[in-house]
């Protein structure tokens, strides 16, 4: 993370590219934050490059669209605490960082106000006391940001307070860094996960079948072979993946790593990421061409989720 680039200009040199294809007002007030490993995965000289518009700031971010807001999932709406998170019956959502190990320029929570979020063990006490007091909770999802950016000591702590709690029986982790820093997964993280009272879950996130490819395969057979199911979640992007081929080689990708194609998300509708907006009849259709290729478990849910409503809302 140390090394990741965090300058558009920086970014463009890295990949022969003009400058000017990158928007630095954009970049100020959502900043660039690339890892290096995840930017040699792109393709020099190529503007398109799926994975370089996941992270690249433009200036069509600045534009106001109708529909698009801050808060486009209700977050806010739904915070029992600081750092906590309850839409759903039966679990609930940790928010248990602020950082993260890459900036995607779609993100629901590009807006969210993170400098609110527990940093100690004793800021997350609050949020630990509601779960606790909350007996038809049964598992908690650790988010952010990404957990996985917490340091090992301070993620093993907040995972023995949850432990302490007895209704709660799944730990559910929302991470892109096996994606985009596989380095991450371990030996210590799987003990962690493979030794917990809970049941472990891993939810990776991947758009595009090149995000998989390299160690990113090592880190998922890592978490596989610790006992620790991985699925995958992707978010529904124009000019990533709002084609057949593309998701096709992203299912079939995940599914050959083990890993089940869980959700594909419309894009949730936050400011400055209208862009990347694909039609939901477009996303139909597009699912019903994958079924039409694939057998029944690589096809993802396609599903949008609609603030204040008691689960995502599946479309296909």
């Amino acid at each position: 993370m140390k090394s990741a680039i965090r300058d558009p200009a920086e970014l463009c040199r890295e990949l022969d590219l003009p400058a000017q294809i990158a928007s630095r007002f954009s970049a100020e007030s959502f900043r660039v934050f690339a890892p290096r490993g995840y930017v040699a995965k792109m393709v020099p000289g190529d503007p398109s490059d799926p994975l370089l518009l996941q992270v690249l700031p433009r200036s069509e971010e600045t534009r106001q669209e109708n529909g698009f807001v801050k808060d486009a999932v209700g977050d806010l709406d739904a915070s029992l605490a600081p750092g906590l998170i309850h839409k759903y019956e039966g679990r609930v959502l940790l928010v248990a960082t602020g950082a993260c190990a890459i900036h995607c320029r779609y993100c629901f929570r590009r807006h969210f106000p993170y400098e609110a979020t527990p940093r100690s063990l004793e800021a997350w006490r609050p949020a630990i006391e509601r779960i606790a007091s909350d007996n038809s909770v049964e598992e908690v999802i650790l988010s952010g940001g990404d957990p996985l950016t917490l340091v090992d000591g301070l993620l093993e702590q907040l995972v023995c307070e949850l432990e302490r709690i007895p209704h709660l029986k799944r730990l559910r982790v929302h991470t892109r860094l096996p994606v985009v820093i596989p380095e991450r997964v371990t030996s210590e993280l799987l003990a962690l996960l493979a030794g917990s009272r809970l049941t472990p879950i891993v939810v990776i996130h991947a758009n595009h079948a090149r995000e998989l490819e390299g160690d990113v395969s090592i880190a998922v057979a890592k978490l596989i072979q610790a006992g620790v199911p991985v699925l995958n979640q992707a978010v529904l992007l124009r000019g990533v993946n709002d084609a057949v081929d593309s998701l096709t080689e992203l299912s079939r990708a995940l599914v050959n790593l083990r890993v089940m194609p869980y959700y594909l998300h419309q894009l949730d509708r936050v400011a400055g990421a209208g862009h990347f907006e694909v039609s939901v009849e477009r996303g139909i259709e597009l699912i019903e061409q994958l079924r039409a290729r694939l057998p029944g478990y690589a096809v993802p849910r396609y599903v949008q989720e609609i603030a204040g409503e008691s689960s995502k809302r599946v479309l296909a």
